[in-house]
């Protein structure tokens, strides 16, 4: 991390409403282009928030690997329908997994690296810089039963919310953002993947048109790359 501040030279108001008219804080361009869509959490990377990032609260959240993405859970041994489950002529084969998401959530950073922090004592504001230190990979996590697999969760994701999410995102070593340091402030940043959390519900359609009992699946999967910031 890099931390630079510069003398304030004292300017009559007016000149300061000005200057903050034309020119905002220097932010670095980030590598994953934001989409439109914006549901329920800022995009921009300058927002100062009041506290650390949430984080997600299921139990049981697991993380699937990038190499399980597209695998499909087996198949659940099928019980003999009973008289009258089955209407003649019906046929559902072959059997898979359905995922149908329900709900849009919020979105969460999930961090990338250590976090970074910068005290300005003086009773100057002071400009901070802050740099990503690592490279890292972010992938989807699921808690419940998922019957198919986190592609097909992903396809359906994206074309119910029309939502860029992706199975990973990667958040790379040396991406810069600077802010401003308010006097006797601590500015503190982190570098990461926003994910965007859905929930939804499974089950298994078997061939002979029968349903294993709906599952509750929440997921998070990767939205965007970018910083999330906070002052304390």
């Amino acid at each position: 991390m890099t931390i630079s501040a510069r003398r304030t030279i004292l300017v009559p108001a007016t000149a300061l409403l000005l200057a903050t008219a034309l020119a905002g804080p220097a932010l670095a361009v980030d590598e994953t282009p934001a989409p439109t869509s914006s549901p329920s959490a800022p995009l921009d990377n300058d927002v100062i928030n009041a506290s650390p990032p949430e984080q997600p609260e299921e139990d049981g959240l697991t993380e699937v690997p990038a190499g399980e993405v597209d695998a499909e859970p087996e198949e659940p041994s099928a019980k003999p329908p009973l008289p009258g489950e089955v209407p003649a002529g019906v046929d559902c084969a072959p059997a898979h997994g359905v995922y149908i998401p329900t709900k849009q959530g919020s979105q969460y950073h999930r961090a990338v690296g250590p976090p970074n922090a910068n005290y300005k004592g003086t009773s100057r504001t002071a400009r901070s810089t802050f740099t990503s230190e690592v490279t890292g990979e972010v992938g989807v996590s699921v808690t419940g039963k998922l019957e198919t697999s986190v592609g097909t969760l992903i396809a359906r994701v994206k074309a119910k919310y029309e939502v860029n999410v992706s199975a990973k995102l990667t958040a790379k070593l040396g991406n810069s953002i600077s802010v401003d340091t308010p006097s006797h402030k601590t500015t503190h940043a982190v570098y990461g993947v926003w994910r965007l959390k859905h929930t939804g519900k499974s089950y298994w359609l078997r061939g002979n048109c029968t349903t294993t009992p709906e599952q509750t699946v929440t997921s998070y999967s990767p939205y965007r790359i970018g910083w999330y910031l906070w002052e304390s």
